[in-house]
């Protein structure tokens, strides 16, 4: 056996480094050879194009279907414990694709093995017909043992996890499991499960989850599972542990170099020893000729269950005896009727697909009402064929950079029901658009979008200010994080990244283009708590270990990069700031050094957490402000500005004016409502104790006031119903105090949409005596 622990990150190269890379190097020029089925231990940064794992005491295992790295000395993302998986690959014609995940690693308790003391990695077996390595890591008072193993010629690596507790008291009500996050393509949620963001297992058709792409598939198959976490992207039992308990987690992760889920329902048929039967057939187009590249989708239970991709017209799949429905389909074309299919045990079913057509084009051109001026829009796709197999074509759209106001799709005839927005729910309504799309012909669609609403002109610019383009687990290219938030209204581009700056100057270079301003950060992503921090020195790259770090040197690190503005992300979340302090965890403990605390629409059920926590603040003294982001990585199922930071500026916008608004509290977090306050937020009144105070307040929503509300140290202070009011109307509130204080504000519309603001400072003041 050779054995592996952690080393330092940044350690110069020795020559036993310069020996491995070198070594690293003859092995890819023959890896380039015909491929055998051998399996292969390389020690040293891996060979997996866009991999993770690069340093030199790295462990990477290919054998002629996959490969796979483990992080020995690299960092792993988001501060897990070294000894994860953090590439994984197909392997075709002998030659190693792309890496596929951000990491795929055991989750002992809804989140990562944090807290982590020590981690080993040992190479238990390096033989052609099989290599196992065993990661052996602690958290808490448990202990973790991860056991990988490969065999040659096998398309999946075998999981095997012990957890054992260590400790003199139980573990209870924990969940945990094996976790695929991929950093590109799409993600097919456990079948029957994919309404399901968080909850229990019940209805799942399958124990598995797909990220898949055209040209690759990663598949985790979790036999112990019965909860899923982050839209099945977690995978876990619910369990307890007495003290000296262990429970054993077995899973598989399985790679192919092609969108086909054939092969992943072909090994969960074998792994549970189901009785199978084969459907085939042709699929032809309504000219009568085949179609090239079919697909066929399966349905079971009126569920999304797997699909195959066919060649020449035709398709096979092998499937579990039972009863099913099927349709095919193909990249932009429509979609057949579904038929019925009985499958028998050792059965053979012959069902054709018949009538397929090709695509048709569409343009469209979204444009004001009031100036007929070009408009940056996102399109969706409300009522007409919406792909399941993503990589056929997409149900959201966006205006281009350089043709404002234009979108092309190529889409499967038909008769569609389009939504064009702009600032949706803040600054106007979308736009419904109706088209039938001909095959074969090209088309144009008009959508005039009626913008109700310009701050700008009263001085205030908005932002998203969490949102990430394509690194890590998020798969938005730069160019659509641009196109998203100008179509979301937003007057300041903002990117951050997790622990990356790789994207700063592409989206510098394209804010230039465009002539709006571009707000870099980055969020700083430990396992206790994350981060951004803004703006910074474009491209500068993290230099600290999230894995082995302290709130204290998180904040040095973010100044050192020039951040004006640290906030703290989703606080209430397991591994946010406050949940951290709360449960003892956060290492360094309590720290004063942030500026702003923030409002998550991904977790907007924490919104009254967030609210509450500020007000404690706030009666403290302390003047830590809102911020608002959407944390959005996905801008096709996602929607950028969702919540937005609206902030008054003092002089033209720039990245620094928005960045001093901020820290001075002028600035509210919407959801939809818009205020305009006579007061700014962030000032100091000062008044005689007890003297009558006028606070007045302009406020308007695209989709009509409901209510306002002025909330104190106390708590509400007041509500007025707005329900007659319309779109806009101006409130006032008259208040007194003997003692200093400060008032907030709270907006909501008819949709339902909340605008809350940062606090006006009343100072009391009196005359000193003699």
């Amino acid at each position: 056996m050779s054995k592996t622990t952690h080393g330092p990150m940044h350690a110069a190269p020795t020559l036993a480094d310069w020996v491995r890379a070198a070594a690293v190097a003859i092995w890819l020029c023959l890896w380039a050879a015909p491929a055998t089925a051998d399996v292969r231990i390389i020690h040293g940064p891996t060979p997996i194009p866009g991999g993770d794992a690069r340093s030199a005491g790295d462990i990477t295992v290919v054998n002629e279907k996959l490969a796979f790295g483990l992080a020995v000395e690299s960092p792993a993302p988001y501060g897990v414990p070294r000894g994860a998986l953090v590439d994984l690959a197909p392997v075709a014609d002998g030659h190693i694709g792309r890496d596929r995940v951000v990491f795929a690693d055991f989750i002992p308790n809804n989140w990562s093995a944090w807290p982590n003391t020590y981690q080993h990695v040992t190479v238990i077996k390096d033989t052609p017909d099989e290599a196992v390595i065993e990661a052996d890591r602690d958290w808490g008072a448990a202990k973790i043992v991860t056991r990988y193993s490969l065999k040659a010629g096998s398309d999946e690596i075998h999981l095997v996890v012990t957890m054992t507790n260590g400790g003199a008291t139980p573990l209870t009500n924990l969940r945990s499991g094996v976790t695929l996050w991929p950093n590109s393509g799409f993600l097919f949620a456990v079948p029957g499960l994919a309404a399901v963001e968080d909850g229990p297992a019940t209805g799942a058709l399958s124990d598995r989850v797909v990220a898949y792409d055209a040209d690759w598939t990663v598949a985790l198959h979790a036999p112990y599972l019965d909860h899923v976490g982050y839209g099945s992207k977690d995978m876990y039992q619910t369990h307890s542990l007495a003290p000296g308990e262990s429970r054993t987690f077995e899973a598989w992760l399985q790679v192919g170099s092609s969108g086909d889920l054939a092969p992943i329902v072909a090994e969960e048929t074998r792994r549970k020893h189901l009785p199978s039967g084969v459907v085939s057939g042709a699929v032809t187009e309504a000219s009568g000729g085949g179609v090239g590249e079919p697909v066929v989708v399966i349905l079971k239970n009126g569920q999304a269950y797997a699909w195959t991709l066919g060649r020449g017209g035709r398709y096979s799949l092998a499937l579990p005896a039972g009863d099913y429905t099927a349709y095919a389909t193909a990249k932009g074309y429509s979609e057949t009727q579904p038929h019925a299919l009985h499958v028998a045990a050792g059965g053979a079913v012959v069902q054709d697909f018949a009538g397929l057509q090709p695509p048709g084009d569409l343009t469209f051109h979204v444009a004001r009402k009031d100036t007929g001026a070009p408009l940056d829009a996102r399109i969706t796709i409300e009522a007409g064929q919406k792909p399941l197999v993503e990589f056929l074509g997409r149900r959201t759209f966006f205006t281009e950079l350089d043709r404002k106001g234009v979108a092309e799709a190529a889409l499967a005839p038909g008769d569609y029901v389009f939504k064009a927005s702009y600032a949706a729910d803040v600054l106007a309504a979308p736009a419904e658009v109706r088209a039938s799309v001909v095959s074969g012909r090209a088309q144009a669609a008009d959508a005039v979008i009626d913008v109700l609403f310009d701050p700008r002109a009263q001085g205030w610019a908005s932002a998203d200010l969490h949102h990430h383009a394509d690194q890590a687990e998020a798969v938005t290219p730069p160019e659509y994080l641009a196109r998203s938030e100008l179509a979301a209204g937003l007057d300041v581009l903002f990117v951050s990244d997790h622990d990356s700056m790789v994207n700063h100057r592409t989206l510098q270079a394209i804010a230039d283009r465009r002539g709006v301003p571009f707000i870099p950060s980055v969020e700083i992503s430990t396992s206790w708590a994350h981060f951004n921090a803004y703006p910074l020195r474009l491209g500068e790259p993290l230099a600290i270990d999230t894995s082995r770090t302290d709130i204290g040197a998180v904040f040095a690190e973010a100044r050192r990069l020039g951040a004006q503005v640290v906030q703290i992300n989703h606080p209430f979340i397991p591994y946010g700031y406050f949940a951290s302090l709360d449960a003892g965890v956060a290492p360094g403990g309590w720290n004063p050094g942030f500026d702003l605390v923030e409002i998550n629409a991904a977790n907007i059920g924490d919104d009254p957490k967030v609210l509450a926590k500020l007000a404690a603040f706030w009666n403290r003294g302390d003047r830590y402000y809102l911020t608002a982001g959407t944390d959005t990585h996905d801008v096709w199922n996602y929607l950028s500005g969702q919540v937005r930071m609206f902030a008054h500026l003092d002089g033209p916008l720039t990245p620094a004016t928005f960045a001093v608004a901020l820290k001075a509290g002028h600035a509210y977090a919407t959801y939809g409502p818009l205020i305009f306050p006579d007061q700014m937020f962030g000032d100091d009144l000062k008044v005689i104790p007890g003297a009558p105070l006028a606070l007045g307040f302009g406020l308007k929503a695209v989709d009509g006031l409901k209510s306002v509300s002025l909330v104190g140290r106390d708590g509400v202070v007041a509500t007025q119903d707005l329900s007659a009011a319309g779109r806009e109307t101006h409130v006032a509130f008259k208040v007194s105090t003997p003692v200093s204080t400060w008032y907030a504000l709270t907006v909501e519309d008819q949709g339902g949409h909340h605008a809350y603001s940062n606090p006006i400072w009343v100072d009391v003041a009196t005359y000193p005596p003699q």
